[in-house]
């Protein structure tokens, strides 16, 4: 440490961010839906996406 001749201080701290409201039941059963619906999009696009490439290989191949 130093010793300040100064008698400089440190900025006060920043105000701490206020607390965020808690989800609504009605909020939370949309965020559920979204969730479990990209879940399923993870497993079923890239099969999806296999037939797309499969099919232009075909169409061009």
């Amino acid at each position: 440490m130093f010793l300040d001749l100064n008698n400089f201080t440190p900025p006060p701290e920043p105000p701490a961010e206020p607390d965020r409201p808690s989800l609504t039941p009605r909020q939370q059963k949309a965020l559920a839906w979204i969730a479990g619906l990209n879940i399923v999009l993870l497993f079923i696009a890239p099969i999806g996406g296999a037939t797309v490439i499969s099919g232009l290989i075909e169409l061009f191949g």
